[in-house]
């Protein structure tokens, strides 16, 4: 039996985080009726049947939270190592699973695929899957460089699929209300944006070790949610790094040898945006935002698993630290975005967080890795224009030293990079990216 939407994110978050605050719970659940009236008011909806590559923890994140969603159905779950996938099919009642992604993406049952795998076969299963016509969800990143970003999503595009990108922190109550304030100018026009993102502990250097450097593996989150609130595009960042922690990483190289960083972005009309990451906080998952406006200041706190507070003659404060996993401190929010997602194909409407998105939070990222190498502002143009396609599915990068094939035109603007999606086209919705870096 089906639960409506306003029972679903109130019930996930009971049976992962029964700590959590009621306040929290309640801003979900209002959230989520939300979508369930948008669904009940649409007759042409339709029932989804879908699939899940990967069994992980986040893989089980999004596939608990599509059992309970209203008209989409989960059918097939894969793993390379296959118990995973038995045991998770026997636990949410799918009546498939197998060790291969391929047998997801290729089952005629499966409208849609969600891509929760490790982040080097992103691309390939996304080219995959549009190839077989299925909208897709993709954790981020789409690829782990920009050419294969781009031809990912111009697949998407060509084949006429939806590609939503998991961006999860825009889906977390306390960015979102930031984020309204700053639409409905409570504080006034902003002035400066500020962003902290710091781990409970570091990772295992093998986790370090090719995993691309603490901007794209780390600050892209934060990267993104300074665009996310300032509501505009960005023009060009300063960005510095330093190693504090492990001491073993100094020997990797370019981004990958800091575990701590900090970037300046420039926004138009001189908005300042700051963002500091750093792979350990001895006091939690220290997750916060800040918007000082013209008016006032709209500022975020770290969430705890309870409101309990103590009060002695040497101490007074929070009785237990933050949340020191990112799964309990942004549980609700990965439950949201994929109901976000279920609503999006149920009524055949936008996805709220698009391949765009991801695009741009990995330009972003690149450029930030680029400054602190050279020591250097460095425009988001700049790293747009690096990249060559041949077609829309060929495409990369140009270094400066290269000879440029013949008849290259750099772009400016990453959507210049895209082809548009057909199914926008034919239904003539648009293209819902910005209009980035003119």
């Amino acid at each position: 039996m089906k639960l409506p939407f306003f029972l679903i994110a109130a019930i996930l978050t009971f049976q992962n985080e029964s700590a959590l605050a009621f306040t929290h719970t309640f801003g979900a659940s209002r959230r989520a009726s939300y979508l369930k009236m948008n669904i009940e008011k649409n007759e042409n909806a339709k029932e989804i049947k879908v699939g899940v590559i990967g069994a992980g923890r986040i893989g089980l994140v999004h596939l608990e939270a599509i059992t309970k969603a209203p008209g989409v159905t989960p059918v097939i779950i894969s793993n390379p190592t296959v118990s995973k996938a038995e045991k998770a099919a026997k636990q949410f009642n799918l009546p498939r699973f197998t060790a291969d992604a391929m047998d997801v993406i290729k089952d005629p049952e499966v409208d849609a695929v969600w891509i929760c795998s490790p982040s080097q076969y992103h691309a390939e299963q996304i080219k995959a899957a549009a190839a077989e016509g299925k909208d897709i969800f993709c954790e981020k990143p789409i690829a782990t460089c920009l050419p294969e970003t781009v031809e990912a999503i111009n697949a998407c595009n060509e084949a006429g699929v939806k590609l939503m990108i998991g961006l999860q922190r825009r889906f977390d109550e306390n960015f979102r209300r930031v984020k309204g304030a700053v639409e409905r100018r409570e504080v006034g026009k902003p002035i400066m944006i500020k962003l902290c993102s710091r781990d409970p502990a570091p990772p295992p250097f093998q986790y370090v070790k090719g995993g691309g450097g603490i901007f794209t593996d780390m600050a892209v989150h934060d990267l993104d949610m300074t665009r996310f609130l300032a509501g505009t595009d960005p023009i060009e960042i300063l960005a510095i790094g330093s190693c504090h922690i492990d001491k073993s990483i100094l020997e990797l190289e370019g981004s990958e040898r800091f575990d701590t960083a900090a970037c300046l972005v420039r926004y138009p009309d001189g908005v300042q945006a700051m963002v500091d990451v750093c792979r350990q906080s001895s006091y939690g998952y220290d997750q916060r935002a800040e918007v000082l406006g013209t008016m006032g200041m709209i500022q975020t706190d770290n969430v705890y698993p309870n409101t309990a507070k103590i009060y002695k003659n040497d101490f007074t404060g929070n009785a237990d630290m933050p949340y020191d996993f990112f799964l309990s401190r942004y549980n609700e929010a990965y439950v949201t975005e994929t109901i976000a997602f279920c609503e999006s194909l149920v009524n055949d409407s936008p996805v709220p967080c698009t391949g765009e998105d991801g695009l741009v939070a990995l330009i972003m990222a690149i450029a930030a890795d680029k400054s602190a190498e050279e020591n250097r502002w460095v425009s988001f143009r700049e790293i747009v224009e690096s990249v060559y396609c041949e077609n829309p599915t060929e495409c990369q990068m140009i270094a400066n030293s290269d000879i440029f094939p013949e008849g290259f035109r750099p772009k400016s603007k990453p959507e210049d990079l895209l082809v548009p999606n057909k199914q926008e086209e034919k239904s003539g919705g648009g293209n819902i990216f910005s209009k980035m870096f003119s």
